[in-house]
């Protein structure tokens, strides 16, 4: 099911396929992470996962957890992107 899922996800120019990484894992372990857990468990550079968390922010795909700590975790807008139930347009702008 999850295949079928990635096969309909929007092709979005800013995004990279450390982006779907990372949402993966924010959804699939369900709890808030920093950058460097997220990096460890996905084998993606902390300073890549570093630099896609606030473009992925910015286009409400993930929200901070905590300020202080810098933890992360997948919005709904996020599943629904890795769902495949969200439109190229629906990621082209960033949110408010």
């Amino acid at each position: 099911m999850r295949l079928a899922s990635h096969l309909m996800r929007p092709v979005v120019p800013w995004m990279t396929k450390s982006d779907d990484a990372i949402l993966e894992l924010l959804d699939e372990t369900d709890i808030a992470l920093p950058p460097a857990a997220i990096s460890f468990n996905i084998d993606v550079s902390h300073p890549t996962v570093r630099r896609r968390l606030p473009q992925l922010l910015d286009h409400g795909l993930v929200r901070k957890a905590d300020e202080d700590k810098g933890y992360y975790v997948i919005t709904e807008k996020g599943r629904q992107y890795l769902a495949g139930e969200l439109n190229v347009s629906d990621l082209e702008n960033k949110s408010d």
